[in-house]
């Protein structure tokens, strides 16, 4: 911000006629050495101020003289008593300055004591706020250092609150202002580091307020689980007395082979209907040569009877000759 000075005539301040005391005690005034104070009013850049405002207070604390810095930043205390003075100044005249502290002049006989006032510039009211870059939410626990340009004065080291944010008032050495950089040395919990660090300007008894944005960690990806291998096992075979049911009996089985218990008889043979397929396999072996067996016996006895026959026939014939 700049302030607008309030230029004013020269003034000059006299000290009022001092009190008189007792006049057994009381010194001629011709015999009271005098003088003065001339002050020349400046900022730090060197620019002359006027509308300063000063007071003089003697020894006692009381004020003697008053006034304003013309338009040449001067002021001139004149007709004071040579002894120590205290000089205050109660207005710098301009929004962008402050005041001094208050110091002591010694006033000595003459035409007056030279002294060049100083006043600094005001700083500015600094705001940092740290906030997430994609919700906006204010985050505490960033450090973030606040450094002037070139050789313009100590860092400061600024840590956020609750609110996101932390505030401090920087120097300014000049009417345009004081460069700065502040650059985040410590995340907050959580969020990745942003060390670029952001330009900005603070000028004198001007608020500034910056804002700088941290985004969140991802999290890490945990790595896939991999099942142990397990070599594959082969599954119990359990033991039976049962045959299989396409167990092909051994050629030297016996032709009167007794079915065991398990074994089930087989129904009688049928006659195929027509069109069908005779039935074969290895399991009628066994009752075919026990059906052949009956066959031979059957011719046997067939020859028997036979022959029993002829002899018959050949007895009868013999008698019936006779």
């Amino acid at each position: 911000m700049t302030g607008t000075l309030a230029w004013v005539p020269a003034a000059s301040a006299h000290a009022p006629e001092p009190t008189p005391s007792a006049p057994a005690t009381a010194a001629p005034r011709s015999m009271v050495e005098y003088g003065g104070i001339k002050i020349l009013k400046k900022d730090p850049g060197g620019d002359l101020m006027a509308g300063a405002v000063f007071a003089l207070l003697n020894s006692s604390g009381k004020e003697v003289a008053d006034g304003k810095t013309d338009a040449a930043g001067q002021l001139v205390f004149k007709d004071l008593a040579a002894g120590v003075y205290r000089l205050k100044e109660t207005s710098s005249g301009s929004p962008m300055h402050n005041t001094v502290a208050d110091q002591d002049v010694i006033v000595t006989p003459g035409n007056g004591t030279p002294l060049t006032v100083i006043d600094p510039f005001k700083p500015a009211d600094f705001t940092v706020t740290k906030t997430d870059k994609d919700s906006g939410r204010p985050l505490p626990g960033a450090v973030i250092n606040i450094i002037p340009a070139g050789n313009g004065g100590d860092p400061v080291t600024l840590t956020t609150g609750k609110d996101g944010t932390a505030k401090a008032q920087l120097p300014v050495a000049s009417r345009n202002g004081t460069a700065y950089t502040a650059t985040e040395t410590k995340a907050p919990e959580g969020y990745q580091l942003d060390s670029a660090p952001q330009k900005f300007t603070a000028k004198p008894g001007s608020p500034i307020a910056i804002t700088l944005t941290d985004t969140k960690k991802e999290k890490p990806t945990p790595p896939p689980t991999v099942p142990p291998t397990v070599p594959p096992t082969k599954p119990p075979v359990t033991p039976t007395d049962k045959p299989t049911p396409h167990t092909t009996p051994s050629p030297s089985a016996p032709a009167s082979h007794t079915p065991t218990p398990d074994e089930t008889p087989a129904a009688p043979e049928t006659p195929a209907p027509e069109g069908s397929l005779a039935h074969t396999g290895a399991d009628a072996t066994p009752w075919l040569l026990g059906g052949a067996a009956v066959l031979l016996a059957a011719g046997a006895g067939a020859v028997l009877v036979a022959r029993r026959r002829r002899s018959d026939d050949s007895d009868h014939d013999g008698s019936t000759e006779s």
